[in-house]
Protein backbone atom coordinates (compact mmCIF):
# COMPACT_ATOMS: atom_id res chain seq x y z
CA UNK A 1 0.00 0.00 0.00
CA UNK A 2 1.44 3.59 -1.02
CA UNK A 3 2.45 5.80 1.45
CA UNK A 4 0.01 8.44 1.82
CA UNK A 5 -0.18 11.85 -0.17
CA UNK A 6 1.50 14.95 1.19
CA UNK A 7 -1.30 17.81 0.67
CA UNK A 8 -1.02 21.45 1.94
CA UNK A 9 -1.71 21.68 5.67
CA UNK A 10 -4.75 23.66 4.73
CA UNK A 11 -5.94 21.23 2.85
CA UNK A 12 -5.37 18.90 5.33
CA UNK A 13 -7.15 20.56 8.33
CA UNK A 14 -9.91 22.16 6.22
CA UNK A 15 -11.23 20.93 3.17
CA UNK A 16 -10.75 17.39 3.54
CA UNK A 17 -13.16 17.22 7.14
CA UNK A 18 -15.32 19.79 5.47
CA UNK A 19 -15.64 17.37 2.13
CA UNK A 20 -15.94 14.28 4.68
CA UNK A 21 -18.83 16.02 6.28
CA UNK A 22 -20.36 17.05 3.29
CA UNK A 23 -20.89 13.48 1.98
CA UNK A 24 -22.19 12.70 5.58
CA UNK A 25 -24.85 14.97 4.89
CA UNK A 26 -25.89 14.05 1.39
CA UNK A 27 -26.37 10.65 2.47
CA UNK A 28 -27.98 11.66 5.73
CA UNK A 29 -29.99 13.66 3.31
CA UNK A 30 -31.01 10.71 1.28
CA UNK A 31 -32.13 8.67 4.46
CA UNK A 32 -34.36 11.72 5.40
CA UNK A 33 -36.14 11.46 1.74
CA UNK A 34 -36.65 8.10 2.03
CA UNK A 35 -38.70 8.73 4.79
CA UNK A 36 -41.18 11.51 2.67
CA UNK A 37 -39.33 14.52 4.17
CA UNK A 38 -37.34 17.26 2.44
CA UNK A 39 -33.97 16.95 3.31
CA UNK A 40 -33.00 20.89 2.26
CA UNK A 41 -36.07 21.99 4.71
CA UNK A 42 -34.65 19.60 7.34
CA UNK A 43 -30.90 20.77 7.03
CA UNK A 44 -32.35 24.38 7.06
CA UNK A 45 -34.22 23.73 10.43
CA UNK A 46 -31.22 21.87 11.70
CA UNK A 47 -28.95 25.22 11.33
CA UNK A 48 -32.10 27.45 12.58
CA UNK A 49 -32.44 25.47 15.97
CA UNK A 50 -29.08 25.97 16.21
CA UNK A 51 -28.09 29.34 15.19
CA UNK A 52 -31.65 30.70 14.36
CA UNK A 53 -32.49 32.67 17.95
CA UNK A 54 -29.93 33.86 20.76
CA UNK A 55 -31.02 30.76 23.02
CA UNK A 56 -30.45 27.99 20.53
CA UNK A 57 -26.99 29.71 19.79
CA UNK A 58 -26.39 29.60 23.66
CA UNK A 59 -27.10 26.30 23.81
CA UNK A 60 -25.36 25.16 20.74
CA UNK A 61 -22.18 26.24 22.21
CA UNK A 62 -22.78 25.21 26.05
CA UNK A 63 -23.02 21.34 24.70
CA UNK A 64 -19.88 22.12 22.34
CA UNK A 65 -18.02 23.45 25.91
CA UNK A 66 -18.42 19.36 27.27
CA UNK A 67 -16.85 17.94 23.94
CA UNK A 68 -14.23 20.80 23.86
CA UNK A 69 -13.02 19.36 27.25
CA UNK A 70 -13.48 15.77 26.60
CA UNK A 71 -12.11 15.48 22.63
CA UNK A 72 -8.89 17.55 24.11
CA UNK A 73 -8.52 14.47 26.79
CA UNK A 74 -8.64 11.77 23.86
CA UNK A 75 -6.39 14.05 22.24
CA UNK A 76 -3.73 14.77 24.71
CA UNK A 77 -3.58 10.72 25.39
CA UNK A 78 -3.23 10.26 21.23
CA UNK A 79 -0.45 12.29 21.01
CA UNK A 80 1.33 10.00 23.87
CA UNK A 81 0.86 7.02 21.69
CA UNK A 82 -2.26 6.13 23.57
CA UNK A 83 -6.38 5.62 23.48
CA UNK A 84 -8.05 7.09 26.47
CA UNK A 85 -11.55 5.65 26.53
CA UNK A 86 -12.14 6.43 30.13
CA UNK A 87 -13.09 10.25 29.45
CA UNK A 88 -16.69 9.04 30.95
CA UNK A 89 -15.12 8.08 34.29
CA UNK A 90 -12.75 10.81 34.59
CA UNK A 91 -15.58 12.84 34.07
CA UNK A 92 -17.48 11.48 36.79
CA UNK A 93 -14.92 11.79 38.89
CA UNK A 94 -14.03 15.23 38.36
CA UNK A 95 -17.85 15.89 39.35
CA UNK A 96 -17.40 14.38 42.55
CA UNK A 97 -13.98 16.22 43.13
CA UNK A 98 -15.81 19.76 42.20
CA UNK A 99 -18.89 19.06 44.50
CA UNK A 100 -16.71 18.02 47.93
CA UNK A 101 -14.35 21.63 47.10
CA UNK A 102 -17.84 23.24 47.36
CA UNK A 103 -19.31 21.50 50.23
CA UNK A 104 -16.05 21.67 51.81
CA UNK A 105 -15.43 25.59 51.68
CA UNK A 106 -19.49 26.13 51.84
CA UNK A 107 -20.61 29.71 50.46
CA UNK A 108 -17.69 31.73 53.22
CA UNK A 109 -15.65 32.37 49.86
CA UNK A 110 -17.54 32.00 46.80
CA UNK A 111 -15.06 33.30 44.47
CA UNK A 112 -12.71 31.09 46.11
CA UNK A 113 -14.84 27.47 46.07
CA UNK A 114 -14.99 28.02 42.50
CA UNK A 115 -11.42 28.32 42.22
CA UNK A 116 -10.74 25.05 44.50
CA UNK A 117 -13.95 23.39 42.42
CA UNK A 118 -12.16 23.95 39.24
CA UNK A 119 -9.13 22.27 40.70
CA UNK A 120 -10.86 19.71 42.12
CA UNK A 121 -12.12 18.57 39.22
CA UNK A 122 -9.13 18.26 37.40
CA UNK A 123 -7.35 16.99 40.38
CA UNK A 124 -9.94 13.90 41.08
CA UNK A 125 -10.36 13.16 37.06
CA UNK A 126 -6.26 12.68 36.68
CA UNK A 127 -6.56 10.71 39.87
CA UNK A 128 -9.24 8.32 38.70
CA UNK A 129 -6.56 8.28 35.50
CA UNK A 130 -3.41 7.65 37.28
CA UNK A 131 -3.83 3.89 38.32
CA UNK A 132 -4.59 2.72 34.17
CA UNK A 133 -1.40 5.37 32.64
CA UNK A 134 0.36 3.27 36.01
CA UNK A 135 -0.93 -0.22 35.00
CA UNK A 136 0.00 1.16 31.40
CA UNK A 137 3.33 2.18 31.84
CA UNK A 138 4.73 -0.01 34.36
CA UNK A 139 2.77 -3.47 34.28
CA UNK A 140 1.77 -3.86 30.10
CA UNK A 141 -1.86 -3.43 31.24
CA UNK A 142 -3.49 -2.19 28.15
CA UNK A 143 -5.00 1.58 28.69
CA UNK A 144 -8.20 0.65 26.34
CA UNK A 145 -9.38 -2.12 28.78
CA UNK A 146 -8.49 -0.41 32.14
CA UNK A 147 -10.17 2.61 30.97
CA UNK A 148 -13.50 1.02 30.10
CA UNK A 149 -13.23 -1.00 33.30
CA UNK A 150 -12.91 2.25 35.18
CA UNK A 151 -15.73 3.84 33.71
CA UNK A 152 -17.80 1.04 35.24
CA UNK A 153 -16.13 1.34 38.83
CA UNK A 154 -16.96 5.03 38.22
CA UNK A 155 -20.58 4.53 37.92
CA UNK A 156 -21.20 2.60 40.33
CA UNK A 157 -19.27 4.93 42.68
CA UNK A 158 -21.27 7.89 41.52
CA UNK A 159 -24.00 5.95 41.85
CA UNK A 160 -23.19 4.68 45.65
CA UNK A 161 -22.72 8.13 46.74
CA UNK A 162 -25.79 9.49 45.45
CA UNK A 163 -28.22 7.35 47.31
CA UNK A 164 -26.19 7.16 50.35
CA UNK A 165 -23.36 9.65 51.73
CA UNK A 166 -24.21 12.29 49.48
CA UNK A 167 -27.80 12.15 48.79
CA UNK A 168 -30.23 15.02 49.28
CA UNK A 169 -31.29 15.24 52.88
CA UNK A 170 -35.14 13.79 52.44
CA UNK A 171 -34.53 13.84 48.75
CA UNK A 172 -35.64 10.53 46.60
CA UNK A 173 -33.46 11.24 43.52
CA UNK A 174 -29.70 10.35 43.16
CA UNK A 175 -28.67 13.97 43.56
CA UNK A 176 -26.68 15.63 46.16
CA UNK A 177 -27.87 19.08 47.75
CA UNK A 178 -27.34 22.51 46.18
CA UNK A 179 -24.65 24.29 45.69
CA UNK A 180 -24.55 27.03 48.44
CA UNK A 181 -25.81 30.53 46.91
CA UNK A 182 -23.27 31.89 44.84
CA UNK A 183 -20.89 29.19 43.97
CA UNK A 184 -20.97 29.03 40.49
CA UNK A 185 -19.89 30.13 37.46
CA UNK A 186 -21.43 32.86 35.57
CA UNK A 187 -23.56 32.63 33.01
CA UNK A 188 -22.65 34.21 29.51
CA UNK A 189 -25.84 36.32 29.58
CA UNK A 190 -24.93 38.04 32.73
CA UNK A 191 -21.06 38.64 31.51
CA UNK A 192 -22.77 40.19 27.97
CA UNK A 193 -24.81 42.28 30.29
CA UNK A 194 -21.98 43.53 32.92
CA UNK A 195 -20.50 44.93 29.29
CA UNK A 196 -24.34 46.36 28.17
CA UNK A 197 -25.28 43.86 25.85
CA UNK A 198 -28.58 42.31 25.73
CA UNK A 199 -29.13 38.04 25.23
CA UNK A 200 -31.20 35.57 25.79
CA UNK A 201 -30.81 33.27 28.76
CA UNK A 202 -29.44 29.86 28.20
CA UNK A 203 -26.95 27.35 30.10
CA UNK A 204 -23.97 29.12 28.23
CA UNK A 205 -21.47 29.67 31.33
CA UNK A 206 -17.74 30.92 31.48
CA UNK A 207 -16.62 27.41 31.09
CA UNK A 208 -16.87 27.97 27.85
CA UNK A 209 -14.24 30.20 27.94
CA UNK A 210 -12.23 28.22 30.17
CA UNK A 211 -12.11 25.04 27.19
CA UNK A 212 -10.93 27.80 25.10
CA UNK A 213 -8.49 28.12 27.22
CA UNK A 214 -7.77 25.11 27.86
CA UNK A 215 -7.65 24.52 24.17
CA UNK A 216 -4.46 27.04 23.68
CA UNK A 217 -2.81 25.39 26.81
CA UNK A 218 -2.89 21.96 25.05
CA UNK A 219 -1.80 23.62 21.99
CA UNK A 220 1.32 25.02 22.99
CA UNK A 221 2.17 22.61 25.43
CA UNK A 222 2.26 20.10 22.08
CA UNK A 223 4.05 22.66 20.35
CA UNK A 224 6.40 24.93 22.27
CA UNK A 225 7.34 22.97 25.53
CA UNK A 226 10.02 20.42 25.56
CA UNK A 227 7.21 17.80 27.24
CA UNK A 228 4.99 18.05 24.20
CA UNK A 229 7.86 17.13 22.43
CA UNK A 230 8.70 14.08 23.84
CA UNK A 231 4.90 12.95 24.06
CA UNK A 232 5.36 13.39 20.52
CA UNK A 233 8.24 11.13 20.01
CA UNK A 234 7.12 8.61 22.09
CA UNK A 235 3.47 8.99 20.32
CA UNK A 236 5.32 7.76 17.44
CA UNK A 237 8.45 5.73 18.18
CA UNK A 238 8.76 4.24 21.75
CA UNK A 239 11.86 2.64 20.50
CA UNK A 240 13.18 6.00 19.04
CA UNK A 241 11.94 7.76 22.23
CA UNK A 242 13.56 5.74 24.61
CA UNK A 243 16.90 5.95 22.77
CA UNK A 244 17.03 9.58 22.39
CA UNK A 245 16.96 9.24 26.46
CA UNK A 246 13.03 10.07 26.66
CA UNK A 247 11.79 8.18 29.44
CA UNK A 248 8.43 6.73 28.27
CA UNK A 249 6.68 5.94 31.14
CA UNK A 250 7.50 8.66 32.57
CA UNK A 251 5.46 10.20 29.53
CA UNK A 252 2.53 8.44 29.85
CA UNK A 253 1.48 8.58 33.07
CA UNK A 254 2.30 12.38 33.15
CA UNK A 255 0.06 12.64 29.91
CA UNK A 256 -2.81 10.11 30.82
CA UNK A 257 -3.45 12.13 33.67
CA UNK A 258 -3.63 15.46 31.77
CA UNK A 259 -5.66 13.43 29.85
CA UNK A 260 -7.86 12.66 32.85
CA UNK A 261 -7.60 16.29 34.16
CA UNK A 262 -9.08 17.81 31.32
CA UNK A 263 -11.85 15.10 31.27
CA UNK A 264 -12.67 15.66 34.86
CA UNK A 265 -13.14 19.77 33.92
CA UNK A 266 -16.25 18.73 32.23
CA UNK A 267 -18.04 18.55 35.08
CA UNK A 268 -17.83 22.74 35.27
CA UNK A 269 -19.81 23.02 32.64
CA UNK A 270 -22.32 20.60 33.31
CA UNK A 271 -22.45 21.37 37.25
CA UNK A 272 -20.70 24.29 37.92
CA UNK A 273 -22.10 26.02 35.67
CA UNK A 274 -25.97 24.44 35.07
CA UNK A 275 -27.07 21.83 37.55
CA UNK A 276 -25.38 23.36 40.70
CA UNK A 277 -25.72 20.27 42.41
CA UNK A 278 -23.79 16.88 41.71
CA UNK A 279 -26.57 14.40 39.89
CA UNK A 280 -25.99 10.84 38.55
CA UNK A 281 -25.49 10.15 35.12
CA UNK A 282 -24.24 13.61 34.14
CA UNK A 283 -21.87 12.81 31.17
CA UNK A 284 -24.25 11.46 29.10
CA UNK A 285 -22.04 10.03 27.18
CA UNK A 286 -19.71 13.28 26.17
CA UNK A 287 -16.58 11.21 27.07
CA UNK A 288 -17.62 8.19 24.40
CA UNK A 289 -18.29 11.24 21.61
CA UNK A 290 -15.27 13.12 22.69
CA UNK A 291 -13.14 10.39 20.59
CA UNK A 292 -15.04 11.39 17.39
CA UNK A 293 -14.61 14.94 18.39
CA UNK A 294 -10.99 14.55 19.00
CA UNK A 295 -10.17 12.51 15.53
CA UNK A 296 -12.39 14.98 13.74
CA UNK A 297 -10.52 17.53 14.34
CA UNK A 298 -7.38 15.73 13.53
CA UNK A 299 -6.33 15.71 17.12
CA UNK A 300 -5.38 19.79 17.06
CA UNK A 301 -6.86 22.02 19.42
CA UNK A 302 -8.52 24.17 16.93
CA UNK A 303 -9.89 21.19 14.94
CA UNK A 304 -11.02 19.47 18.05
CA UNK A 305 -12.90 22.78 18.74
CA UNK A 306 -14.27 23.20 15.25
CA UNK A 307 -15.70 19.73 15.55
CA UNK A 308 -16.89 20.60 19.25
CA UNK A 309 -19.28 23.15 17.70
CA UNK A 310 -20.06 21.01 15.10
CA UNK A 311 -21.62 17.99 17.59
CA UNK A 312 -23.17 21.04 19.61
CA UNK A 313 -25.04 22.25 16.64
CA UNK A 314 -26.43 18.55 15.88
CA UNK A 315 -27.07 18.05 19.94
CA UNK A 316 -29.45 21.17 19.36
CA UNK A 317 -30.20 21.58 15.84
CA UNK A 318 -31.48 18.15 15.94
CA UNK A 319 -33.81 18.37 19.12
CA UNK A 320 -35.10 21.21 16.95
CA UNK A 321 -35.37 19.39 14.04
CA UNK A 322 -36.70 16.03 16.05
CA UNK A 323 -39.70 18.97 17.42
CA UNK A 324 -40.77 20.21 13.76
CA UNK A 325 -40.52 17.18 11.69
CA UNK A 326 -42.03 14.05 13.65
CA UNK A 327 -41.40 11.61 10.92
CA UNK A 328 -37.03 12.41 12.02
CA UNK A 329 -37.11 11.11 15.63
CA UNK A 330 -34.54 11.77 18.13
CA UNK A 331 -33.30 8.23 17.05
CA UNK A 332 -32.69 9.43 13.50
CA UNK A 333 -31.15 12.21 15.06
CA UNK A 334 -28.61 9.61 16.57
CA UNK A 335 -28.28 8.33 13.01
CA UNK A 336 -27.41 11.43 11.48
CA UNK A 337 -24.31 12.06 14.06
CA UNK A 338 -23.09 8.59 13.65
CA UNK A 339 -22.65 8.83 10.11
CA UNK A 340 -20.91 12.41 10.50
CA UNK A 341 -18.90 10.10 12.41
CA UNK A 342 -18.14 7.51 10.33
CA UNK A 343 -17.65 9.89 7.42
CA UNK A 344 -15.11 12.50 9.30
CA UNK A 345 -14.02 10.19 11.56
CA UNK A 346 -13.64 6.50 11.13
CA UNK A 347 -13.05 7.26 7.35
CA UNK A 348 -10.99 10.50 7.44
CA UNK A 349 -9.18 9.04 3.99
CA UNK A 350 -12.41 8.10 1.75
CA UNK A 351 -11.45 11.36 -0.98
CA UNK A 352 -7.96 11.57 -0.05
CA UNK A 353 -6.96 9.69 -3.33
CA UNK A 354 -8.95 11.92 -5.61
CA UNK A 355 -8.60 15.26 -3.52
CA UNK A 356 -4.65 14.05 -3.59
CA UNK A 357 -4.63 13.17 -7.36
CA UNK A 358 -6.14 16.70 -8.35
CA UNK A 359 -3.87 18.63 -6.56
CA UNK A 360 -0.94 16.43 -8.24
CA UNK A 361 -1.88 17.83 -11.41
CA UNK A 362 -2.52 21.05 -10.59
CA UNK A 363 0.87 21.37 -9.22
CA UNK A 364 2.41 19.40 -12.45
CA UNK A 365 0.05 21.73 -14.35
CA UNK A 366 1.65 25.01 -12.50
CA UNK A 367 5.09 23.49 -13.07
CA UNK A 368 4.29 23.33 -16.84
Amino acid sequence: MSAPTKMPGAVEAVLMPFLNILVALLVSGFVVWSLGEDPFFALSLLIEGAFGYEEAIGYTFYYATNFIFTGLAVSVAFHAGHFNIGGEGQAMLGGLGLTLAVFWLGNTAPLLSVLIAILGAAVFGAGWALIPAWLQAYRGSHIVITTIMFNFIASALLAYLLVGPLQRPGGQMPESSDFPDGVGLMQFHEVLAAFGVNFEQSPLNVSFLIALLAALAVWFMLTRTRFGYEMRVAGKNVHAAAYAGVSVPRVTVIALMMSGALAGMMGLNELLGEQLRLIGNFTLGYGFVGIAVAFMGRNHPLGIVLAAILFGVLYQGGAELAFEMPNITRDLIVVIQGLVILFAGAMPHLLRRPVAGLFARLRVKGAA
